[in-house]
């Protein structure tokens, strides 16, 4: 075996007992740096003779190449680390805005605020022909999500206890800025309230610059110790959990004013389904049953449905009167219900245990929803793990909220277990998907009016 190549086993082996900073850097330098994601020769055969294996369900109307823009896929180094390296997003109809890690030198050691830091390159698109429009070059100080497209024409950027808003310029301009880090932010279908966890010790001292605290904003809020956080990283032990201290601070704000309707501390980052309305909330009922509440801004609540679940319910609003829930099935499948927030459920689909890490991607205008998850070769529990060889693909599937009619089904490569690749555009009408070295543009029929 030449002195840089890597058999499977090999390759199976460091990436799950090493470091993966040790690794980089003993690879690096073994192989000089530059050999570190090249393909073999009997790899590039393979390619060539490699036909579709989950081809889409339709063309694409028109694709737009991505290696002139200097993207390059991941290398397997970043397989399995759920890391978020992509940003696709429509601007409006006819633009895209493609964001997405650029590799670049690896900062000095001791400059405590170049700590963890990483280049994003961001292009905006013009559809069809993909014409840049504008470009940039930000710096970010993690590795989760870091941008969420807005109604307007703008969007937001998320980095450390910043939140800064953003135009068709690319040019950023400050909008919040939290006592700790933001770890994460999730805004109701009108996007004009913002749920945000950040990291607040108490002895942490706020300054005037700060996202208030209102004592008359302050709750209680009960966090289930099975439940996922929003990133699907979080897999702290229950006996951890129960004994870290309230460190996270949730917060339900005004986007326009930035003001605050709810706060709670919590030990953990919490998934916070709202609309204008109020929140959703999973209640335990008798045995595996799980009630959904919605809980009202103004006082009061509603059950809005109950559901069989062996885990934790995943809910999800698709639009100010739908949600989706997500369950589990004893044999490891899924089963996904809308439900109105009147109470009427609207449609039901099953989803085999093998489509696993689910995320979804809503339209703007909520009447078009996108399912990316990865297939495997088996349901993973544990006593039958994920190993990333067991991954075959990743899958999207887009469906009218409405009915739960599938109007696309499309690959979506490179696997990128940390999302970021799939857009659906304002009217609904256009979904993009990063595969194969392209952003594959789909164009499909006016969707079903919502409920």
């Amino acid at each position: 075996m030449p002195k840089c190549a890597l058999g499977p086993e090999w390759r199976v082996f460091v990436r799950r007992s090493f470091p993966i900073l040790a690794l980089t850097a003993a690879l690096l330098v073994q192989c000089g740096g530059a050999q570190l994601f090249k393909r073999h020769p009997k790899d590039n055969k393979q390619a060539e003779e490699h036909k579709p294996e989950y081809p889409p369900s339709q063309q694409p109307a028109f694709s737009i190449p991505v290696e002139p823009l200097g993207f390059f896929a991941p290398g397997a180094i970043y397989q399995g680390q759920r890391e978020s390296m992509v940003s696709l997003d429509f601007l409006d109809e006819g633009h895209l805005l493609f964001t997405f890690h650029a590799p670049g030198l690896i900062r000095r050691q001791g400059n405590p605020t170049a700590a963890n830091e990483r280049q994003i390159r961001a292009v905006l698109l013009n559809l069809p022909g993909g014409a840049v429009e504008s470009e940039a070059l930000w710096a970010v100080h993690d590795r989760d999500r870091y941008l969420w497209m807005l109604n307007d024409g703008h969007f937001l950027l998320r980095d450390r206890g910043d939140l800064k808003l953003g135009d068709s310029s690319l040019d950023l301009s400050p909008l919040f800025h939290f006592r700790g880090p933001l770890l994460w932010l999730e805004l109701d279908p009108a996007q004009n309230l913002l749920v945000t966890d950040s990291r607040e010790p108490a002895e942490l001292k706020a300054k005037p610059s700060d996202v208030s605290s209102p004592p008359s904003a302050s709750t209680r809020m009960s966090v289930d110790q099975n439940s996922s956080s929003p990133s699907g990283r979080d897999n702290i032990p229950p006996d951890a959990l129960a004994n870290a201290s309230p460190d996270v601070v949730v917060r339900i704000l005004r986007r326009q004013t930035g003001q605050v309707m709810l706060m709670s501390r919590t030990r953990k980052t919490v998934h916070l389904p709202v609309n204008s309305d109020g929140w959703v909330e999973t209640l335990r009922g008798n045995g595996h049953e799980w009630v959904i509440n919605l809980k009202f801004f103004r006082g009061g609540s509603r059950i809005i449905g109950k559901i069989d679940s062996m885990c934790t319910p995943s809910v999800e609003f698709v639009s100010n009167p739908e949600v989706l829930v997500t369950a589990c099935n004893p044999d490891q499948s899924r089963w996904i219900a809308a439900i109105s927030t009147d109470g009427k459920r609207l449609w039901n689909t099953s989803k085999p245990g093998t489509q696993i890490w689910p995320r979804l991607i809503m339209a703007p205008n909520g009447l078009r929803f996108a399912r990316e998850t990865l297939l495997a070769t088996h349901t993973v529990d544990t006593i039958d793990p994920l190993s990333f060889d067991d991954v075959k693909a990743q899958w999207v599937e887009v469906y009218d909220a409405s009915t739960g009619k599938a109007v696309l089904t499309a690959p979506a490569s490179p696997i990128l277990d940390g999302g970021g690749n799939v857009a659906i555009s304002p009217s609904a009408r256009r979904v993009a998907i990063l595969d194969q070295g392209a952003i594959r543009v789909y164009e499909l029929p006016a969707p079903s009016p919502g409920p």
